[in-house]
């Protein structure tokens, strides 16, 4: 698909002023984010994505906007792991309601950094060579495969590698100093826990991207609709989170499901590599059913 510089200067000017909106006018003030908020602005993330998706159908097509469509519901489905590894986070460094939007908010923006250089090298890489199709998807295989038999989710930023290594370089303060996240006191320069809270959201961040850019791969090798499903997918992550977060362990079998996606699509991209295309259509319905059985299966039994 041949997209012209506009197209991609457009999509990035766009995404930048609904961040500046998000951060200096909506969110200025630190405060707690409702539930009601949340779910608002997850609502409206949706449907600027469905919006988006319209105008790839009516300029590129149905196939093309089918394309978006689907890699759109497996970031989406996937991203709401990251929700399961935020709340453990935020609960083991005690951050306060106040100062989460904020953090996520710049969890975001080195998010959106990191999965833009993961899709144009996993592109180019598949581009070039074609047999690393099969790597790639015998390592969704293998992590689909790990989340099924693996249930306990364990986070110690302590023993984060990023962490330790600048803890050695600049000190850190007791206190959260209102939100920020460096401070200057006594004439020397200190980070606040703010700061090593969002370096272990970066840091598993780049752990979800390297399971999340390989599945949309699976699904469509054209980099502006991987880029800006993926994009716009992750930047309603953060009302997701405030939406959910209270009620997210009622669904403890969803991780189950996102574990048959991932195992769905490492078979997707293996037989692909032998011209066996399972067609997107029947991706997005296997998708949505696994999506949504894995969420009425929970609900019906969530006090097992």
């Amino acid at each position: 698909m041949q997209v012209s510089l506009f197209f991609w200067i457009g999509f990035n000017l766009f995404i930048l002023l609904m961040l500046a909106l998000d951060l200096f006018v909506f969110n200025r003030e630190a405060h707690r984010i409702s539930v009601k908020e949340a779910t608002v602005w997850t609502l409206v993330w949706i449907a600027l994505a469905l919006l988006f998706n319209l105008f790839i159908l009516i300029r590129f097509g149905k196939g093309i906007a089918l394309e978006f469509l689907t890699c759109y519901v497996i970031e989406k489905s996937l991203s709401v792991d990251n929700i399961f590894v935020f709340i453990l986070i935020f609960s083991f460094f005690s951050v306060d309601d106040r100062y989460q939007h904020r953090i996520l908010f710049w969890g975001i923006l080195g998010a959106i950094i990191m999965r833009a250089v993961f899709i144009f090298a996993g592109i180019a890489l598949i581009n070039r060579f074609h047999w690393i199709v099969i790597f790639f998807g015998l390592f969704l295989l293998f992590t689909g495969i790990r989340m099924i038999t693996h249930h306990d989710m364990k986070v110690d930023p302590e023993k984060n590698i990023i962490v330790k290594f600048f803890k050695k370089f600049l000190p850190v303060t007791e206190s959260l100093h209102e939100g920020r996240l460096f401070v200057r006191e006594h004439g020397r320069f200190y980070a606040t826990p703010l700061f090593l809270v969002l370096l272990v959201i970066e840091s598993s961040d780049l752990i979800f991207a390297v399971d999340s850019i390989p599945a949309i791969l699976a699904i469509s090798k054209d980099m502006f609709i991987v880029y800006t499903s993926n994009i716009l997918a992750i930047l309603g992550l953060r009302s997701l989170y405030f939406a959910v977060a209270g009620i997210i362990q009622m669904f403890r079998h969803l991780k189950t499901g996102l574990a048959l996606i991932l195992t769905f699509v490492g078979i997707k991209m293996l037989v692909s590599y032998f011209d066996l295309d399972i067609p997107v259509v029947t991706s997005l319905i296997i998708i949505v059913s696994i999506l949504t059985i894995s969420v009425l299966y929970s609900i019906r039994h969530k006090e097992e």
